[in-house]
């Protein structure tokens, strides 16, 4: 197809991955016209058997101790500075630093020409008139204090809402908080606080088929990041109160229990179990994770996820939908909250062998990533702990994990920041089709 017959859209994506492959036969071009075939072999394996070694060192502190754990950290120091002066001596360096920058110029090219548009990602909106009876919940400690520092009390009153404080000496049951707010006529239920808090309540909003608001008052406030919500800002998650719309979001459950972001299992789960992880989050994480990540502490796990078993995972990650996962780094965003799926993610570890196997993103006893309906945990124990929107938790074997597909009707500004699109993963095959073929 001609250029003349796309249209600007296509035309755009279709320049955008002739740079990108352009861009990545540089990245191979380059170090041979620099230094010769041989000069950019010895250069691809200095390179390579550098990453690998410091790989395979950083995981040896992981699960060493003692006089091992630091000769570990001082090879996986060394090694870089070994071979950054190996390319200095070979004059090379500005070869490496072209190739790479052309390498991130690729994939974000890439990226750019592979990407759908917004509205193909953003979940639908639904309206919604202003609430005649809005309840909010609101814990005046979460977040350090933002319930105070941003005057959100007043303001929610301002807007007719009645609001309760998570206050006091006594531990106040949320649930039955919500519940009695019900029975009262609320016909809108919110939470400024953490996700946790956020989870309750959103159980009895969706069991009563009422609006939920979000106020992003929290800590880390993953769950309103995933509506688009402002973060910095939790008063703009107020303007919902009057003039919002409808997102028609899933709910994930973990043995009947809801949870809004995700359920952890392993590995982390253990080490924030641990009595001493308040006092001491880095000794103790470095002093428990050599046991875990070999097997000689904690429960065996077992993970069926749809029709996949995974056997002695170190970490299991349920979450309510998928995170954006298009590398390592990823697990941090979801795109859509709407697609009635979970997100599991299992690592599997047991030597630095399979931690180098992760570069190149290896299934087979590394990391495995599904998009199911269930995930069943079990293990050699009658109970595992859990970590559940961030709460450590104790759950009965087995351990159930569902999706229950659109049951909360989550309110939101009209006016938002919005979510941020998912990046893309970089099909070469694709952009060679995009490229030359339209």
């Amino acid at each position: 197809m001609t250029d003349a017959a796309l249209t600007p859209t296509d035309r755009a994506r279709r320049w955008w991955a002739r740079s990108a492959l352009c861009c990545a036969a540089a990245v191979v071009v380059v170090p041979i016209l620099a230094a010769g075939f041989l000069g950019a072999v010895a250069l691809l394996i200095v390179g390579t058997g550098g990453l690998v070694v410091t790989v395979a060192a950083l995981y040896a502190v992981l699960t060493r101790t003692g006089l091992l754990r630091w000769l570990a950290l001082g090879m996986a120091l060394l090694v870089p500075v070994l071979v950054a002066v190996w390319f200095i001596r070979a004059h090379l360096l500005w070869v490496v630093l072209v190739s790479c920058a052309l390498a991130l110029a690729a994939i974000g090219l890439g990226r750019t020409a592979l990407r759908h548009s917004g509205a193909e990602t953003a979940m639908p909106e639904f309206p919604a008139p202003p609430p005649q009876h809005p309840f909010l919940i609101m814990n005046p400690r979460s977040g350090g204090g933002k319930v105070w520092k941003y005057d959100l009390v007043r303001k929610a009153e301002e807007l007719g809402a009645r609001v309760a404080l998570l206050e006091g000496p006594d531990t106040i049951d949320v649930t039955a908080l919500a519940e009695r707010a019900v029975g009262e006529g609320a016909d809108l239920l919110g939470v400024a606080g953490g996700d946790g808090t956020q989870a309750l309540v959103a159980a009895v909003a969706a069991e009563h088929h009422l609006p939920f608001l979000v106020i992003s008052a929290g800590t880390r406030n993953h769950f309103a990041m995933d509506l688009g919500l402002d973060r910095g800002d939790p008063v703009r998650s107020l303007d919902a109160l009057r003039d919002g719309v409808e997102l028609r979001v899933d709910l994930g459950t973990v043995n009947g229990r809801t949870f809004v972001n995700n359920v952890s299992f392993g590995v982390y789960a253990e080490i924030v179990r641990s009595p001493e992880y308040r006092d001491d989050k880095t000794a103790t994480v470095l002093a428990l994770l050599p046991d875990l990540l070999a097997g000689h502490r904690g429960p065996t796990l077992v993970a069926r996820i749809g029709d996949t078993v995974v056997r002695g995972p170190q970490a299991v990650l349920v979450s309510n939908n998928a995170y954006d996962s298009s590398d390592l780094a990823g697990l941090s965003r979801r795109a859509r909250l709407d697609r009635g799926v979970l997100g599991a993610v299992t690592l599997s570890v047991a030597s630095a062998r399979e931690a180098v196997g992760l570069l190149r993103r290896t299934r087979l006893r590394g990391l495995s990533q599904e998009m199911p309906v269930e995930v069943v945990v079990d293990a050699d124990t009658d109970e595992i702990p859990a970590g559940v929107d961030g709460e450590s938790v104790l759950l009965r074997t087995p351990v159930r994990c569902a999706i229950r597909p659109g049951v909360l009707r989550a309110r939101v500004p009209r006016n938002r920041p919005g979510v941020r699109p998912a990046a893309v993963a970089v099909d070469w095959a694709r952009l060679w089709q995009s490229a030359w073929r339209g």
